[in-house]
């Protein structure tokens, strides 16, 4: 009969211990995969990132004043150059998106939608042909005719935008607002053409725009400077005829930065914070 001693079981544990690392269990290996990067929703990024341009452009008393005061100055250079003298009648060619008519709903409603511009949703905009005048615009336009102007609407909306356009310049209240008046983008939206066949005619004595390029199109290059050295070389030619707007939701100015397409914006925007940072 063996007789159990108070050593008995760890001696038994220790031997049990001993086997199992004399003949190692067999166990099966699984690869575990890395979970997969999250889905960026790249509309939702870059319309989030509009989201204060937006507010500021649609809600800010500041844009609001700007616009008054942007066309206040309209009146005194108008003045200015129409008492030089001209060969031709005079004419005054103003932009329509965020120079005379409001498009923040737009943007506001796509900000909130996670979407960013697209010529569908755009267009089904346009087609309602209810944007508001922006504030100073109509009576400055009335000003020009009393004066003997012409108004040209040239604009980078489409042909088939032309209806609807003509319809929500005349519901507002602008004059000249009719199809020999408005000229949409006809394949570039350079408008240096379009400039040039009003000039046949008249003498374009003041222009009004939100882009720099609603002046002349080789303010498009930015590439020196973001372009504010050409600003400076030419400020005699935009002190003299051009009347600038504000537009902090899109323009030449972002496109410069951000590029094209959707894809790259964020990221070309990251870098540019980054190098402007201190």
């Amino acid at each position: 009969m063996m007789i159990k001693t108070p050593l008995s079981r760890p001696l038994l544990g220790l031997s049990l211990v001993l086997l199992a690392s004399c003949h190692p269990v067999s166990q099966t290996t699984s690869t575990s995969l890395s979970p997969a990067p999250p889905v960026v929703n790249v509309s939702a990024q870059l319309a989030q990132q509009g989201v204060d341009g937006t507010v500021y452009q649609n809600a800010s008393a500041e844009v609001h004043r700007l616009y008054q005061q942007g066309y206040e100055l309209a009146r005194i250079r108008l003045d200015a150059n129409l008492a030089r003298p001209h060969p031709l009648p005079p004419a005054v060619i103003v932009d329509i998106d965020e120079t005379v008519l409001d498009n923040s709903p737009y943007q506001a409603a796509n900000s909130a939608k996670g979407l960013t511009y697209s010529p569908k949703t755009w267009k089904e905009w346009t087609a309602l042909a209810k944007a508001k005048a922006l504030p100073g615009a109509v009576d400055f336009l009335n000003y020009a005719v009393s004066k003997g102007c012409s108004v040209f609407y040239l604009s980078n909306r489409e042909e088939d935008e032309e209806d609807a356009t003509v319809r929500n310049l005349v519901s507002e209240g602008f004059p000249m607002a009719d199809a020999p008046h408005v000229m949409p983008m006809a394949g570039t939206s350079d408008k240096t053409a379009r400039r040039v066949e009003v000039a046949k005619t008249h003498s374009i004595v003041l222009l009004v725009g939100d882009q720099l390029t609603d002046l002349d199109e080789s303010f498009k290059d930015r590439s020196v400077g973001e372009g504010k050295p050409h600003v400076d070389a030419m400020r005699d030619s935009l002190e003299r005829y051009f009347i600038m707007l504000p537009n902090s939701m899109y323009g030449v100015w972002l496109n410069a930065v951000s590029g094209k397409p959707d894809s790259a914006k964020a990221g070309n925007k990251e870098r540019y914070l980054k190098a402007k940072g201190y």
